[in-house]
């Protein structure tokens, strides 16, 4: 069910927009609480950007080291860095996660997810699955789900 269809619900039911369902959602896999997984909605033409949070509250490191997901030919952990003055992406060969820390995949922000070859369009709304991999945690099932295209946030 997309957003739209429970303000529908919502409005059909009386409520005030006060008491529509919030979208937070967090998901836990050993000492890894993953908040929040977003995308922004894009054509299907375009690559898609996942962002998310990761907490480790555990006593020793972990990695995040790719993620795929069935509505796309692959994802890339990619690294947003400045060379002589140009902002450009790179592929990042996996992302420590420090223990008692946390690792902020963010619009603007050090590192994302590049959602690559969408076999769908993604539409506000919409959610998707998607496996993280991680060295000691291993897959972690998470679901996406998309903000509007100039979304600076998940909406959550």
């Amino acid at each position: 069910m997309n957003r739209r269809h429970l303000l529908l619900i919502t409005a059909a039911l009386g409520l005030s927009s006060a008491a529509a369902p919030v979208w937070a959602h967090e998901f836990k896999a050993g000492d890894l609480e993953i908040d929040h997984p977003w995308s922004r909605a894009t054509g299907q033409s375009r690559p898609a950007v996942g962002y998310l949070k990761i907490r480790n509250h555990g006593q020793s490191p972990d990695r995040l080291l790719g993620a795929s997901t069935r509505i796309a030919e692959h994802v890339m952990l990619h690294a947003n860095v400045i060379e002589n003055g140009v902002a450009k992406m790179t592929p990042a060969e996996g992302i420590e996660i420090p223990p008692g820390g946390e690792l902020v995949l963010a619009p603007k922000g050090e590192y994302h997810l590049m959602i690559m070859g969408l076999k769908q369009k993604l539409a506000e709304g919409d959610t998707f699955p998607m496996t993280l991999i991680f060295e000691h945690a291993g897959k972690v099932d998470v679901t996406f789900v998309t903000a509007a295209a100039g979304a600076t946030d998940s909406g959550d």
